[in-house]
């Protein structure tokens, strides 16, 4: 992952920070890459989804697929992945683990792993079997400041 390491932390002062992370982490993705977007409303799920896209040059503006669950997003320039955004949130009803998975499956995800980059928000515990290996990516806020603290690893089954 060029200059980011296969893990780490860093302090995002506003969404334009956060935006320029994501470029920086999408340019570095490639097709079938998973990545997991972990954290509470208003952490910067969607603004980091939105950076990741423009980092891989997708076509189309990214906003959040909270109502549709999952939006696909074509390759900008050639050579490049396309980006799968999705959002597990509402998926399978409150609580409800198996009906995530399930609902997860219909999406038919990994179909396009070998096309595109598929980013998940909420997607920890249920995403993570997409792929082999898989990117997490967890965001806090300070709620005093609005600072947002991200954090990030590759994860591979064990």
């Amino acid at each position: 992952m060029s200059g980011l390491g296969s893990a780490g932390t860093r302090e995002l002062p506003d969404v334009a920070d956060t935006e320029a992370f994501g470029a920086e982490l999408g340019s570095t993705l490639a097709a079938g890459d998973v990545v997991i977007l972990d954290g509470p409303l208003g952490a910067g799920k969607t603004a980091l989804a939105r950076g990741i896209g423009a980092g891989l040059g997708i076509v189309g503006r990214v906003t959040s697929p909270t109502f549709i669950i999952a939006r696909e997003h074509r390759p900008g320039r050639p050579g490049r992945p396309g980006m799968v955004h999705v959002d597990a949130y509402r998926l399978g009803g409150a609580g409800n683990g198996s009906g995530v998975l399930d609902e997860l499956d219909a999406l038919d995800l990994d179909s396009d792993l070998d096309e595109a980059v598929v980013v998940v928000e909420w997607g920890e515990g249920v995403a993570e079997r997409l792929a082999e290996r898989h990117l997490v990516v967890r965001l806090r806020r300070d709620p005093d400041t609005d600072v947002r603290q991200v954090e990030w690893e590759w994860v591979s089954p064990e």
